[in-house]
């Protein structure tokens, strides 16, 4: 079985970044291999205009993020750890990552939750606070009066330029899939460190659609309301094994608080 992994982007970048290759975000992984979303198709950013990605400062896409703020991006506190602010880029408004289209904006600030230790642990959201607003529309941030749409069956979007399957290709363009969100005491019995509070769970029980590698920090979206931030799993798109997401209502105050931050 694979071991559990957060979905970062599994390239020799990432290795040289952290200093270690994580187990399925850079084992096997070889140089210039790119990663997306599993089962899915292109997504358009006039339809999600708040979903951009981490890159580092010659342009390497690693994470997904979703903007929540004109000055504010939400992704997983495992992105954010996995490299220097200073050498961190948002890039927003650019579907294809072969073109120029969009902007790319440098990180002013990282907010992480003071008990994230590791994916797998839970806290696993950050907010980057950018040097410069950039003008696209963001995402709504899920809070607690979001609880319906937590419940098991919610069709939910998970986007993100992550891994097509396990060591596979990785998409130039953003992508799409639809995913059920998953009942707590189900994702409970696949994964023991599941925890629900921090925690929220969506994929098919056969599998064959799901985040992937290069996806982590990316959103789960029900219509325009971020409700999870793609975090860790075990593989991708594996039957009985759905992906876990940060549960974004658990941390609302917080985020909130750093969006405003100027």
């Amino acid at each position: 079985m694979p071991k559990k992994s957060s979905r970062r982007r599994g390239t020799l970048l990432a290795a040289a970044v952290i200093g270690t290759v994580l187990p399925l975000a850079g084992a096997g992984a070889a140089a210039g291999v790119q990663p997306f979303v599993v089962g899915g198709t292109e997504a358009s950013l006039a339809d999600h205009p708040y979903a951009v990605y981490l890159a580092d400062e010659k342009g390497n896409q690693f994470c997904g993020g979703t903007l929540i703020a004109s000055d504010a991006v939400l992704t997983a506190a495992h992105c954010a750890k996995a490299m220097s602010r200073n050498d961190m880029r948002v890039v927003a408004g650019r579907q294809d990552k072969r073109t120029s289209a969009g902007v790319t904006a440098e990180v002013r600030k990282v907010w992480i939750p003071d008990g994230f230790q590791r994916p797998e642990s839970g806290s696993d959201v950050a907010v980057l606070t950018l040097r410069d607003s950039v003008p696209y529309q963001p995402a709504k941030v899920a809070d607690q009066r979001h609880r319906s749409l937590y419940e098991a069956g919610t069709r939910a979007t998970v986007l993100g330029w992550g891994r097509v399957k396990e060591g596979g290709d990785r998409s130039d363009y953003l992508r799409k899939a639809t995913v059920p969100v998953v009942a707590d005491d189900s994702c409970a019995k696949s994964f023991e460190s599941f925890d629900a509070k921090s925690m929220v769970c969506a994929g098919y029980a056969e599998g064959g659609v799901d985040a992937c590698q290069g996806d982590s920090g990316g959103p789960l979206v029900v219509g325009g309301t971020v409700i999870g931030v793609v975090s860790w799993g075990e593989g991708c798109a594996q039957a009985g094994k759905p992906g876990v997401y940060a549960r974004v209502a658990t941390f609302a105050k917080d985020i909130a608080e750093q969006a405003r931050h100027h």
